[in-house]
């Protein structure tokens, strides 16, 4: 095993050091979980038949509380191409199960929003808190005390941070998450960019803007570009939380089915009758959280992680923040080109060596932790293997022992830029993250005059109207969790770029979220405090200069102290309502900040 790198050793123990006391706490809780929690065998006559009731062929089974009984929290809807390929899984999982003389039962449904169709829209600003909302939907689910193991069927954006969050407070329990894969590969990245720029320039009209969208978002799977969904199932494979490189086959493969088979016979063998127990809460300690980091740098992963990893290790007793985040970035390089950070999708990041050979090249390079205790294998490197077919069988491949495509993935020791990209820059406003993997070199130092906008529709309203044709800091405040739960600002890309290209100097400041799917022109988000509390970004004014640097860590307005301090704080919008959204009034209320992971679930926990 190659030596850890000494960054990469230094950041785990501060983090181990950090987090010593919650971890502690979380690691007795699961333990009395196990010990003397809710469980089948404890349940009085009344609840039992109730739980079994409805289970036809399994119900003796199930009574006689001799065998495995696994709990499936399915995101299922056909609605959301990448969760479409679930609706046959449970079927197929029971199935699967008894071919190993188990059960299995849907021990309960969460909610699967897309933020592709809400982007932009009213409804966007329930994005963030769906993902609390799935995570007690996978508590409720999970705590009949029905089961014995959770199988998690989930791909997108919020969807897998909060079902873990959720699994977590069972984490005595075995679990494998089971993606469905993406689809196949549609319209080039770069032509759709192409079609929106024009779009948002009145240089093509809204049918070929949706002819465009159309080919590219065409089919059952997740979203080709590698955006949150798509780092999601990477940092699922770092972290040895799936079959070895089940990340991205495509949906509706006989492949795609041989590894769900496999993940639920794996299931089956890690359960706490067994000699080989593999608990969700042991698997998901502080050197898988690391590796999930450092994966998330090194394939230049969605910037909406710096908010959902932290949340998903709190959820363990794990302490991570965006110091941690940026003193990875410095040392890990980037290894992946994968698009809006390259030209191909992760169709072809999966056939030029995908997940296995990163994998493998990290270990090799020393940058993940090797020793974790994965679902399948004695360590990490185990997951470096790819699955194919042998006829009916399943068999795994050790990954390629080079790149099959060096414009894609590369090796650390000849990568595409040194660092990972993702940079936290702080100052006087505070602090916020900077990804840097897409944005030119010339362009990660800016320094101009802020224009300063409430809302994303009035960036675009000034851009239609030329107000924006120069250098220009664009400010949107009041998008932070407890303004209007942090939406995506995915609108603002097409504008920003066309400015880019023109050849002003642009940049966005905000308290909210962009994309995961953040491109070419520099940001600094999730800015913390935000407007809504206090933060000094509520006291910017239009023509006040911003400097934001991703090279010196910097973000400042260059306003003296004592006339910020003087000023008053901009008023804030009305709170919304309609499309739901005054029912997660309390969830805004009680939000922390987006370093922590911007949860009221958890802050109100206490966690």
């Amino acid at each position: 095993m190659a030596e850890i790198h000494p960054e990469v050793a230094a950041v785990t123990a501060r983090v181990v050091a950090r987090s010593r006391d919650s971890r502690r706490a979380y690691l007795d809780l699961i333990e009395r979980e196990r010990e003397s929690g809710v469980h089948r065998p404890t349940l009085a006559c009344g609840n039992l038949a109730h739980g079994f009731a409805a289970s036809g062929e399994d119900k003796a089974a199930i009574r006689s509380g001799r065998t495995m009984n696994i709990g499936i929290v399915t995101a299922y809807n056909d609605m959301l191409s990448a969760h479409q390929p679930y609706a046959r899984y449970p079927d197929q999982i029971r199935v699967f199960a008894r071919e190993r003389g188990a059960t299995a039962q849907v021990a309960g449904g969460t909610p699967a929003m897309c933020d592709g169709v809400t982007q932009g829209q009213q409804g966007m600003e329930l994005s963030l808190f769906s993902r609390d909302t799935i995570a007690l939907s996978a508590a409720v689910g999970l705590s009949h005390g029905m089961f014995d193991g959770a199988a998690l069927l989930g791909i997108c954006d919020k969807i897998v941070p909060g079902l873990l969050i959720g699994a977590l407070r069972f984490g005595h329990l075995p679990t494998i998450l089971i993606p469905a894969g993406p689809m196949p590969s549609g319209l080039a990245n770069k032509e759709k960019q192409r079609i929106r720029q024009l779009y948002a320039e009145g240089k093509v009209g809204r049918e070929e803007l949706l002819e465009s969208e159309s080919a590219s978002y065409h089919g059952a799977g997740t979203c080709t570009f590698y955006g949150t969904a798509n780092s999601n199932q990477m940092m699922m494979d770092v972290m040895g939380l799936h079959m070895p490189g089940a990340s991205f086959i495509n949906p509706g493969t006989k492949l795609r089915q041989a590894v769900t088979r496999a993940a639920i016979h794996r299931l089956t063998e890690i359960g706490a009758s067994g000699n080989d127990y593999r608990p969700l809460g042991r698997c998901i300690d502080e050197k898988a959280i690391i590796n999930a980091l450092v994966g998330l740098l090194a394939t230049g992963g969605s910037t909406n992680h710096a908010i959902h990893l932290p949340a998903i290790a709190r959820a363990a007793g794990i302490v991570l923040d965006w110091e941690d985040f940026d003193q990875l970035s410095a040392v890990v390089p980037l290894v992946a080109r994968v698009y809006p950070n390259g030209a191909g999708d992760v169709n072809h990041f999966h056939a030029a060596g995908g997940m296995s050979f990163v994998i493998a090249a990290l270990i090799d390079g020393g940058l993940l932790h090797d020793d974790i205790l994965t679902v399948s294998g004695a360590c990490l490197r185990d997951h470096a293997r790819d699955p194919k077919l042998s006829g009916e069988d399943l068999v795994f491949e050790d990954a390629v022992p080079e790149s099959l495509d060096d414009t894609m993935i590369r090796r650390p020791d000849r990568p595409f830029q040194p660092d990972g990209g993702m940079r936290l820059v702080k100052g006087n406003l505070g602090r916020a993250t900077f990804k840097t993997s897409a944005v030119e070199e010339s362009r990660r130092t800016i320094e101009a005059p802020a224009r300063v906008f409430s809302h994303q529709d009035d960036v675009l309203k000034a851009f239609q109207a030329g107000e924006l044709e120069k250098d220009v800091i664009v400010v949107v405040r009041f998008q932070g969790p407890r303004a209007n739960g942090m939406p995506e600002l995915h609108k603002l890309t097409p504008p920003l770029g066309v400015l880019q290209d023109r050849g002003h100097r642009v940049a966005l400041v905000t308290d909210g979220r962009m994309s995961g799917a953040s491109g070419k022109v520099p940001a600094a988000i999730h800015l913390t405090p935000e407007a809504l509390g206090g933060g000094l970004i509520g006291k910017i004014r239009d023509g006040d200069v911003v400097r934001l640097s991703a090279a010196e860590g910097l973000l400042e307005v260059m306003v003296d102290d004592a006339e910020l301090a003087a000023r008053e704080e901009a008023v804030p919008p009305l709170p919304a309502s309609g499309t739901g959204r005054e029912l997660f009034a309390f969830m805004r209320h009680g939000a922390d900040g987006a370093e922590k992971g911007a949860s009221a679930m958890l802050a109100a926990a206490g966690l």
